[in-house]
């Protein structure tokens, strides 16, 4: 493949499926060919007087070529065209993707995996992927962890006027730009009130003149963005809202079929790989979820 696939993790459950079918549309608007991708450990043969009646690892080979199958046959019923490769390998998987991904376009992943509890809401695959990964990668969820991921609405993308997020804006405007449809930029400025910070120093706040700077200053760090993508249609909004609960809504009052945040925002730190916002929303999205790392 001279040119870098969108490789999808594949691993047999409802979930994956869900990102196989997202990522086959997702590498036939990038024009960028598929791949298929499933890890199986295998454990080392055991020393046992008694041969068994079958082979533990060809079991789980065998699994893992069928599962691929699966996928690509899921894959043909909806984007026929498009150039899929399948990669059966052995180890840990989110260690492999995690070096896969150097060579990937995108990763793709279902929300959870076989094996997976009511209780927790995405994989540790998917967030092992988000903290380390070379590349942009998606965790397709839906409004419920059985549904399929909305097709339609705008593309809802958190902005924090900082240049953190500039890698972010970059691929919302793109996707907004391949798939024809609005961007919807957020801004959250308050995630704590000042007030109840320092009560022995009342402080009197006029959110109003906070409100219209921050405002102003969501519209200046998009105006770059505006120009370079001119056939974008943007709608601006600077809300006051903590930022998991202020995208959250926002994603879900526009219908939206994908929410893009950076990996950690303002005030993030070298050793903090994955920030409470992108971390919080990778649990509670009812869209996909693109986690962009600078």
């Amino acid at each position: 493949m001279n040119e870098k696939p969108v490789l999808v993790g594949v691993d047999g459950s409802a979930s994956a499926l869900h990102a196989v079918r997202w990522a086959a549309r997702e590498a036939v608007r990038r024009g960028r060919a598929l791949r298929l991708f499933h890890a199986c450990f295998l454990p080392p043969k055991p020393h046992v007087p008694v041969a068994l009646p079958r082979d533990y690892r060809d079991a789980l080979l065998e699994q893992g070529r069928q599962w691929l199958g699966e996928a690509a046959d899921a894959v043909k019923k909806v984007e026929p065209e498009v150039v899929i490769h399948t990669d059966l390998r052995a180890g840990v998987a989110a260690d492999l993707l995690v070096t896969e991904s150097a060579e990937a376009e995108l990763v793709v992943l279902g929300s959870r995996g076989l094996g997976g509890f009511s209780g927790l809401l995405v994989g540790s695959v998917a967030v092992a992927l988000a903290h380390h990964g070379h590349c942009p990668v998606v965790v397709v969820r839906g409004k419920t962890l059985e549904s399929e991921p909305p097709e339609g609405g705008p593309i809802v993308v958190g902005v924090d006027n900082s240049d953190n997020c500039d890698a972010a804006l970059d691929f919302a405007f793109a996707g907004a730009a391949l798939r024809e449809v609005p961007l919807i930029a957020v801004h959250t400025w308050t995630d704590l009130t000042l007030e109840h910070g320092w009560p022995v120093m009342p402080m009197q706040l006029d959110y109003r003149l906070i409100g219209e700077d921050e405002a102003r200053g969501l519209t200046e760090h998009l105006a770059a963005w505006r120009t370079k993508y001119p056939e974008v249609e943007v709608i601006e909004r600077s809300v006051r809202d903590r930022p998991v609960r202020g995208l959250l809504k926002a994603a879900e009052a526009e219908d939206a079929q994908l929410l893009v945040v950076g990996s950690h925002g303002r005030g993030g730190f070298a050793g903090m790989c994955l920030g409470s916002t992108s971390q919080g929303l990778l649990h509670h999205s009812s869209c996909p979820v693109a986690v962009i790392r600078s």
